[in-house]
């Protein structure tokens, strides 16, 4: 054979040898991001006085983000503010007895009651004497009894009522009254509820996606008025054949490729899906058709999740192994 020919068979063979020695690349699937939005709502009605962000925005947990006007709501508040005082005055003056005026007039009435009282009783025994002399007829001496009794019973009627006066309402009487104030207290802290409720923040650090209202438009209540997507609620979704999804569980570590993301970002498998489904038409190719899958998503970390964006297309692959592992 010559010698050109064997040297070339020679390198031919080389390269087989060397291409067999590499491993095999780690299987890949397809999916896209995806992100679970936060759609912020007030739990009541208004005209939307004050929009603080945009979308596009970043915006910290606890900033403010929309405040409706609250008229309804601090009227409401005041009402309910009048209504608890009056319940509060009603159950105090329920806890003593009448005022120091009104008991100086019983105990007034008291004292000349006494006094008609005695002198009743000395007019029916003087005329219950003159009776045996013949001075005074038996009718009369009848008539003066019956009104000394009247008198006494009248001092016993003053002398309960100035006890009635000094003492606090019944106790069943003050139970209701403290039950109606703590009433109107929860019915206050409700208001001022509603009232601060006029008013949103963000609940985490995030991206504004989207505002759905602008200034001056009527908000109904539980309406979103903008839409967060915070960094931590970005995942992929991708999908795996039936023959592959057993050797994968929640933990496993992947790796995110897409176009213009620059070097793979890693992320972590959170749930498999316990049904197959064939190929979504999202990422449906010939090579995928009529096959059947399992939904998986995996979640990367907060620093990269700004990376990706919902709807981009991805490659997920299995991410290499460390090395003595």
């Amino acid at each position: 054979m010559p010698e050109p020919h064997r040297h070339a068979r020679w390198a031919l063979g080389l390269a087989l040898a060397l291409a067999g020695c590499k491993e095999a690349p780690a299987p890949g699937w397809s999916g896209y991001v995806e992100g679970d939005y936060v759609y912020v709502a007030a739990p009541v009605a208004g005209r939307l006085q004050q929009l603080d962000v945009q979308a596009g925005d970043q915006v910290k947990g606890g900033a403010p983000l929309f405040a409706l006007d609250g008229q309804t709501e601090r009227d409401a508040a005041r009402t309910a503010e009048a209504q608890l005082a009056a319940a509060q005055a009603q159950a105090a003056n329920l806890q003593t007895g009448r005022r120091p005026d009104e008991i100086a007039q019983i105990e007034a009435q008291l004292a000349q009651a006494r006094a008609q009282a005695q002198l009743a009783q000395t007019d029916a025994a003087r005329k219950t004497a003159l009776v045996a002399q013949a001075a005074v007829s038996r009718m009369d001496a009848d008539a003066a009894r019956t009104a000394a009794d009247q008198a006494r019973q009248r001092v016993r009627e003053l002398e309960a009522a100035l006890r009635t006066a000094r003492q606090p309402a019944r106790v069943q009487e003050r139970a209701a009254a403290q039950a109606q104030a703590q009433a109107a207290s929860s019915a206050l802290a409700a208001q001022r509820w509603r009232l601060g409720q006029t008013t949103q923040s963000a609940p985490a650090d995030a991206q504004v996606a989207d505002t759905y209202y602008r200034l001056g438009e009527w908000v109904g209540a539980g309406q979103p008025v903008l839409a967060l997507l915070p960094p931590a609620q970005i995942k992929a979704r991708f999908f795996v054949p039936e023959t592959e999804v057993a050797s994968l569980k929640p933990g496993d570590a992947v790796q995110l490729i897409c176009d213009g993301c620059g070097a793979p970002i890693a992320a972590r498998i959170s749930r498999i899906a316990t049904q197959a489904e064939y190929t979504p038409p999202v990422i449906y190719s010939n090579a995928q058709r009529a096959k059947l899958v399992f939904l998986v998503e995996a979640r990367p970390g907060a620093a990269d999740a700004t990376r990706l964006k919902p709807g981009l297309p991805l490659d997920v692959r299995r991410a290499p192994l460390q090395s003595g592992s």
